[in-house]
């Protein structure tokens, strides 16, 4: 079987990304796990299928480079509204995604390489008030989050502290952990280990997680976009007073190829 892909990146939050509209993928978590070994596979963060849907243009299912199912991808929603932009599967600018967390909103922008995504509004989840000595808020933006504040987080040795947070046992099923700090300019400086794939370059439920935590923490207001700096680029994420959470960013197609799966 030949396998027709594309692999693109939100921030260098990099997927594999499969039409599947007329493609049925037997085993994803499979498939993801083959394709994300950046050694022995293609390599990337995880795979994305864009399917039809009965209640949205298009629809999304997000596996991790684990084979874990995602609830929702933030830069991947980005990158699917450009990829079916460039490929000519939507004539019209604002494209409607269902997602395991509900239905998204795309805007593309495609003069800028940017996307402009409705997020929904988030949630509070139930959190500790502290995970292995730092304290956090817990956030959903459709998946959980918990974004701890702290001096420098830079300094955050994540390979170390990361896995532990988000296997903490308060956490069933796991959560996404956020490290975040102002910069002298305002914007925020966030760091991320992502449930199932490990440190990676931009998260962008993670980017509107850390920005509600700064909101509800009364570090930023409601309403004015707020900088979310990763180690893949930054994010413009605004906070209405109504929950509602807009995220803008860049989607890049990378390389496109034909993978013989035999």
């Amino acid at each position: 079987m030949e396998l027709k892909f594309t692999k693109m990146q939100g921030l260098g939050n990099d997927y594999i990304y499969i039409d599947a509209r007329d493609l049925p993928v037997k085993d994803p978590a499979a498939l993801s796990r083959r394709l994300s070994d950046r050694h022995f596979g293609i390599g990337g963060d995880g795979i994305v299928l864009i399917g039809r849907s009965d209640v949205a243009d298009f629809s999304m299912r997000m596996f991790n480079a684990d084979g874990s199912e995602g609830l929702m991808c933030g830069n991947a929603a980005r990158c699917i509204a450009m990829y079916v932009h460039e490929k000519g599967l939507a004539d019209k600018r604002t494209v409607t995604l269902e997602t395991r967390s509900g239905i998204r909103t795309l805007t593309i922008h495609p003069q800028e390489g940017m996307v402009s995504v409705d997020m929904g509004k988030f949630a509070p989840i139930q959190a500790p008030s502290s995970s292995h000595g730092f304290s956090g808020t817990g956030v959903s933006m459709g998946n959980p989050h918990f974004v701890m504040f702290v001096p420098d987080a830079e300094a955050v040795y994540l390979p170390s502290v990361g896995p532990l947070i988000e296997k903490d046992e308060a956490f069933p099923g796991g959560v996404n952990a956020e490290f975040a700090s102002v910069r002298p300019d305002g914007s925020i400086r966030m760091r991320v280990w992502e449930r199932g794939s490990g440190i990676t370059l931009a998260c962008g439920t993670g980017a509107c997680a850390t920005a509600v935590a700064a909101v509800l923490g009364g570090i930023k207001p409601y309403d004015i976009p707020i900088t979310i700096a990763m180690d893949g680029g930054n994010l413009d994420i605004t906070v209405s007073r109504t929950g509602s959470v807009t995220m803008t960013g860049p989607a890049v197609t990378v390389f496109e190829g034909c993978l013989n799966l035999a």
